[in-house]
């Protein structure tokens, strides 16, 4: 933390990145983050020029779920990039010192940059019986929430339990799990859910604040839109499937072996607002319903209170042909039998006024060739 930071090209340079890699990874970020093409300058210029961004990621209540996303993702872009180029101040995950040497680098970031780090957050934070159930360095999880937030320029809560509380705030909730956006206000707080998220998902996140120096487009929900404005049944390859209603039964019926939707299985994508289906996982290589079981809309709140997981959801607010799984299949095949019907009647209709325009012509050409030989 000596010196002027290295800005992130600078960095890239001393890890061996060439200047073409660098642009490509620029464009990548910029098309994952959903900035338009117009703006790739605008985002390849800010990792030029600005410095590292320092960021603190705190862990409270959670697996680490989400840290393993994001150092797993198999794109070079999060992990010789965009792990490399923040400047990854305090993680007790990963980094090397503790005890003491850990809490002092914290705070040294904290004084230091002042109003310019980023938190990050991985986990619930507990709050009753006063945060007894996740203390660090003899502090309670609400209180280093508090203190690290005060001074911090964004918060970023990765995952369903920053983020909702995920399955500590499950019924009865014995520790009152709370996500952040309910115990810090005053400042800019990104929600980015899943159980976990996807790396690059996080990855586009960053990028966005290091780019535009300010938190990208939200949803109601406090999620980017960028990759939180669709429902993976919008963009799912078995929703064919389930507008001409033909469902998996059980796992293992001849239904699951054709690739049919999983929506009687649970699935709960006609729900879930996430880019799974866009994105994919490992590298683009499949996600949950790809590989044969049902979303269990972890990106949204309460996910684990809302019903079993195998249990389908009698209806969902839609349109269309989104009524019900129970129906949809009667009613699909009702109306493709009055398709049928009705293209069969539109046929005949066609073909007779033909037949008669044929006849006709020909009766034309029958009367002028009688007239002429008269």
């Amino acid at each position: 933390m000596n010196g002027s930071p290295l800005t992130l090209w600078e960095h890239a340079q001393s890890q061996g990145v060439s200047r073409r890699d660098f642009i490509r990874y620029c464009s990548w970020l910029a098309a994952a983050a959903g900035i338009e093409a117009s703006s790739v300058g605008q985002v390849i210029h800010a990792m030029e020029k600005k410095p590292r961004l320092p960021v603190v990621w705190m862990h409270f209540q959670e697996c680490t779920c989400c840290s393993e996303s994001f150092i797993r993702s198999s794109h070079p872009v999060v992990s010789d990039i965009v792990l490399d180029k923040i400047s990854l101040d305090y993680t007790e995950t990963l980094m090397a010192a503790s005890g003491f040497q850990a809490e002092k680098s914290l705070h040294d970031t904290m004084k230091k940059y002042k109003g310019e780090y980023l938190m990050c957050v991985e986990g619930s934070i507990p709050t009753g019986d006063d945060g007894v159930y996740c203390c660090i360095g003899g502090k309670s999880a609400i209180d280093i929430v508090r203190e690290v937030a005060a001074d911090a320029k964004a918060i970023i809560a990765w995952g369903n339990c920053a983020t909702h509380g995920c399955v500590q705030a499950a019924k009865p909730n014995p520790t009152t799990a709370t996500p952040v956006h309910k115990i810090i206000s005053g400042k800019p707080i990104i929600n980015v859910p899943g159980c976990p998220p996807i790396a690059e998902v996080m990855a586009g996140t960053i990028v966005h604040l290091l780019a535009f120096d300010r938190i990208p487009q939200l949803d109601g929900l406090g999620r980017p839109k960028a990759f939180y404005s669709r429902r993976i049944h919008d963009t799912c390859y078995r929703r064919p499937n389930y507008d001409a209603g033909l469902f998996v039964e059980s796992f293992d019926d001849e239904n699951a072996r054709r690739g049919y939707c999983l929506y009687k299985m649970g699935c709960r994508g006609p729900v879930t607002y996430n880019a799974c289906a866009i994105m994919k996982w490992n590298n683009g290589v499949s996600y949950p319903i790809q590989s044969g079981h049902g979303c269990i809309g972890c990106s949204e709140k309460d996910f684990w209170d809302n019903g079993p997981f195998y249990q389908h959801l009698a209806s969902f607010p839609g349109f269309g042909i989104e009524t019900t799984a129970d129906d949809i299949g009667v009613a699909v095949g009702a109306a493709t039998a009055v398709g049928i019907a009705a293209h069969a009647i539109s046929t005949n209709i066609k073909k007779g006024k033909l037949i008669n325009a044929e006849i006709a012509s020909s009766e034309e050409k029958e009367n002028t060739s009688k007239k002429g030989g008269a």
